[in-house]
């Protein structure tokens, strides 16, 4: 097939699925187009301060800082992750850039990847917005944590136990390119200033080297301060520009679906136990809702579906939904990500519904 027929046959099928979208809801471009930018606006802000703590990262902390820091024991390592969203909370869009950067510069990549699933929900905003959502009882926010916590500690045994190689989508020489090019720099910044000052010392002496010295120093700090500013917006610039052009397309898919969906559809599967968990396990995936404001989606749900099942919607909304799913394709290798989706759709599904089954949730 050529490319003018391959470009034909997807605008036609994006025409086709224009008319079953017009046909289900005739007021679908309002609809759509409301749910489009709000999906964005919600995630881009968290998709640009990721990108700007990414590139913070980057460019103030070192490589051996960031092997200094992680635990040594590998189980330390899983709970490290795990609670890193305390630290660092932000939302999943947020979360994939910095956790990129981190495993670039050296931090264990189930570490990384632990924090990308785990931040989302054990951080203390999402408890708070869950405490006010369900009118100021914390239970479901507990269980919210508690479920996030166990399912985050699974997965990251489940990584020490299975990943044997990088799941980042760069080879390795590309890497080692990029971090040679960084210390090159460096290198050669250091030596010119050595050689300014060695030059001031042999002509001048007293109070004149001394104004001289300060001002060079001066001039110095402000180099820096402009090469670190410019350092940043690169690398801001370019984790938006990986990243950006999913979150265009997970928005734009959850518009659709969101569109689409009925209300009827809800009832339906509300009275399905077990069924129920998995039909809002898809829901909340996609939806693509920001872990501070799905609970705000899931309380008005709670009279219609089971506790369990509104536990599921706002454990693994969080961790992969179709949005961040998209962004995560841009950052690991497409295997990996489907493999570990699958594996933590598993895990809270089997948490919620032994949450239930136990009644821990009234």
């Amino acid at each position: 097939m050529t490319l003018t027929a391959l470009r034909g046959a997807t605008w036609a099928a994006a025409a086709g699925c224009l008319y079953v979208v017009w046909k289900l809801n005739p007021n679908w471009p309002s609809v759509f187009f409301r749910s489009f930018f709000s999906v964005l606006l919600d995630a881009f802000p968290f998709l640009l301060l990721g990108a700007l703590v990414s590139a913070a990262l980057e460019t103030f902390v070192s490589d051996k800082l960031v092997r200094a820091v992680a635990p040594k024991s590998r189980m330390g390592g899983v709970l490290f992750g795990s609670l890193l969203g305390l630290a660092l909370p932000l939302c999943e869009c947020g979360m994939i850039p910095v956790a990129r950067r981190l495993i670039r510069k050296g931090l264990p990549a189930y570490i990384g990847i632990v924090y990308i699933i785990a931040g989302p929900v054990v951080n203390p905003i999402v408890f708070v917005s869950t405490v006010a959502a369900f009118k100021g009882d914390p239970s479901m926010a507990f269980a919210r944590l508690l479920l996030a916590l166990a399912v985050a500690l699974a997965a990251g045994t489940a990584l020490l136990l299975f990943l044997r190689r990088s799941p980042l989508r760069e080879d390795e020489s590309a890497g080692g390119c990029s971090h040679d090019h960084g210390h090159g720099h460096g290198h050669e910044h250091g030596h010119g200033h050595g050689h300014e000052h060695e030059h001031g010392h042999g002509h001048g002496h007293g109070h004149g080297h001394g104004h001289g010295h300060g001002v060079r120093e001066g001039a110095s700090l402000q180099a820096r301060m402009t090469g670190a500013l410019s350092s940043i917006f690169s690398h801001a610039m370019i984790d938006l520009r990986d990243m950006g052009k999913y979150l265009l397309i997970g928005a734009a898919l959850t518009a659709l679906v969101q569109t689409v969906l009925l209300a009827q559809t809800l009832e339906a599967a509300a009275g399905h136990n077990w069924m129920s968990h998995i039909f809002l396990m898809g829901f909340a995936f996609l939806l693509s809702l920001c872990s501070t404001s799905d609970a705000f989606v899931a309380a008005p749900l709670d009279g219609l579906f089971h506790p369990g099942a509104i536990l599921a919607f706002l454990v693994f909304g969080p961790m992969i939904d179709l949005k961040g799913l998209t962004v995560m394709l841009s950052v690991f290798r497409k295997g990996f990500v489907i493999r570990f989706a699958l594996l933590v759709f598993a895990l809270v599904l089997a948490g919620s519904v032994a949450a239930e089954r136990l009644q821990w949730l009234k």
